[in-house]
């Protein structure tokens, strides 16, 4: 490992350190209106959800690194406390990084991006038509972090309307990623799509209280052949058959296991490792 003393390295290098190592992150595509009425729209992907109950988003609109002054977005916030936060896909995420552009203050990026500014219910700033869902915000409160270049201004944000693309919610309610297609922010210029196969999924330990790693044989926790994620899908198991102590599994018992576990038979896989095969 190579270890970083946040207290000595330079700005540049601990931004860049974070940057592309907490990731992916999501982007707020903000929406905030001045006390003038003029729009304003800009991205930030210091940016999350923290609570459901009551419902609050959070994101920073950071000083600028080069000479610590405040984004345009920040401002607005202060003079009307009020935002919409909107989620950037796929298919409008060039037209987000246009709209990024340090264009004066007062210049709509509505207009400079070619989205469409569409009206909130709840709250004064506009939505942006095109994105798949729309957080309607008041400013509950601002937390500024420092006064120099960098420092994060933490924008905490009450959800008072949610609009979301009525083909991405399902018959059940839930919500259709693949039809979202949502975009999340890496390091430097690279970005990733939260759809298609960069989605997998992992059954939540909820209902079923796995037996854990540390109760599986030892011939089985201290394989070189199993990989952590693949014993932790072993471990999450509710129950482990009786078996016998003195059996050793092949090292093509093992590839046939893992075979098993990608297919999602975790319960057959444990049992072909400890010689139950029928």
């Amino acid at each position: 490992m190579r270890h970083y003393d946040t207290s000595k390295i330079s700005h540049r290098e601990l931004q860049n350190l974070l940057q592309n190592t907490v990731m992916p992150r999501p982007i707020a595509f903000a929406s905030t209106i001045d006390s003038e009425g003029n729009l304003n729209l800009s991205p930030f992907s210091f940016f999350n959800a923290f609570s459901s109950n009551p419902p609050i988003l959070i994101f920073s609109p950071s000083r600028k690194g080069r000479d610590g002054s405040l984004k345009h977005t920040f401002l607005n916030v202060k003079e009307v406390p009020e935002v919409v936060i909107n989620m950037v896909s796929f298919e409008m995420v060039e037209q987000m990084s246009l709209a990024s552009t340090e264009y004066p203050k007062g210049v709509n990026e509505f207009e400079k991006a070619g989205l469409t500014a569409i009206p909130s219910e709840t709250v004064r700033p506009f939505r942006v038509k095109e994105s798949p869902v729309q957080f309607e915000c008041m400013v509950k409160d601002i937390i500024e972090l420092g006064d120099e270049g960098g420092a994060g201004n933490l924008v905490i944000c009450h959800v008072n309307m949610i609009h979301v693309d009525d083909a991405a919610v399902l018959m059940d309610g839930s919500i259709d990623a693949d039809i979202l297609d949502l975009v999340g922010r890496m390091g430097g210029s690279d970005y990733i799509k939260a759809s298609g196969k960069s989605l997998f999924q992992i059954p939540k330990p909820l209902s079923v209280i796995g037996v854990g790693i540390d109760a599986l044989p030892e011939f089985i926790r201290t394989s070189e052949y199993l990989t952590g994620n693949e014993l932790a899908r072993l471990g999450g198991l509710e129950n482990l058959p009786e078996f016998d102590l003195n059996h050793q599994p092949s090292v093509d018992d093992f590839f046939e296991a893992q075979k098993l576990l990608a297919a999602g038979e975790t319960a057959k896989a444990l049992n072909f490792l400890l010689g139950m095969k029928d």
